[in-house]
């Protein structure tokens, strides 16, 4: 077994003032995307600025807050936050729904793209080798919150997360090290490593749901589902798995598309 290392959620306090690693892994995710982003700004449109593609992470940025926590709010725990809506803007305490943040990247893209005469897709295929960067942070986040912890077990890497988190005090499986394996490294390495060649337009885009999809599908079997939740089918089916089923769907479906469609689209970057 080992032991899960102590580190306090607040980064750093000032005065009443408290930053939390949650908070300062969205900015090491969103500010590494952009970064990534900047060095194939040419590839994608070399009339792009800096200053475009800034408004682009930003406002990407914001669909993911504010789609990652309204998705939490109606895809896991809708009651209790319609009982106290101010525990909406608690957003240091975790709480967040990929596929709700995934819902507001699309719609951020499809307003951006329309004013800045580029595709959905163009802007989804350019964006999506970037996304596994915030998705590891912020499991690296989860980590930290000693949340979203994975089932008991008696492998030799099972953690005891601590009693304010876990009151049973069991070895568990770290399922937030496996998504931010899985999620955030290999997802990143397959796409950034795809993406590399030029490909036909909604391929890389459908590269992204079909993998992301099988990743989180496979960990839901060792991560805990959500207590006020539970299993939703079959009594083993989770939300999360559930919400993988149409992402893993539609990812088979847009590789199919990109490749058999004439006439070929642009090239992806």
């Amino acid at each position: 077994m080992l032991p899960y290392p102590q580190i306090d959620p607040v980064a750093l306090a000032l005065g009443p003032l408290k930053i939390h690693w949650y908070g300062l892994m969205y900015l090491i995710g969103i500010g590494g995307a952009w970064l990534m982003a900047s060095r194939r700004l040419n590839r994608f449109d070399p009339t792009w600025s800096r200053e475009k593609l800034s408004d682009l992470v930003f406002w990407l940025s914001m669909g993911v807050i504010v789609g990652g926590r309204l998705g939490y709010v109606l895809f896991y725990d809708l009651h209790a936050y319609l009982a106290n809506p101010a525990l909406i803007f608690e957003v240091w305490k975790g709480g967040m729904s990929f596929h709700g943040g995934f819902i507001g990247v699309m719609l951020a893209a499809l307003w951006f793209g329309k004013r800045n005469n580029k595709s959905f897709f163009e802007l989804m295929d350019f964006v999506a080798p970037l996304v596994p960067i915030g998705l590891g942070a912020g499991r690296i986040g989860n980590f930290i919150n000693a949340e979203l912890w994975g089932k008991a077990t008696d492998v030799p890497w099972a953690m005891v997360f601590p009693p304010f988190s876990d009151p049973a005090q069991l070895p568990r499986h770290p399922s937030q090290l496996y998504q931010f394996a899985l999620e955030g490294v290999a997802l990143f390495l397959i796409l950034w490593l795809y993406s590399r060649k030029p490909r036909p337009t909604m391929a890389v885009s459908g590269m992204f749901a079909l993998f992301y999809g099988i990743f989180r599908f496979i960990v839901e079997f060792v991560r805990v589902p959500d207590a006020q939740l539970g299993y939703i089918a079959f009594g083993w089916l989770t939300m999360g798995q559930l919400l993988c089923v149409p992402m893993i769907a539609a990812g088979v479906f847009l590789i199919w598309l990109a490749y058999n469609r004439k006439p070929t689209a642009k090239a992806a970057v």
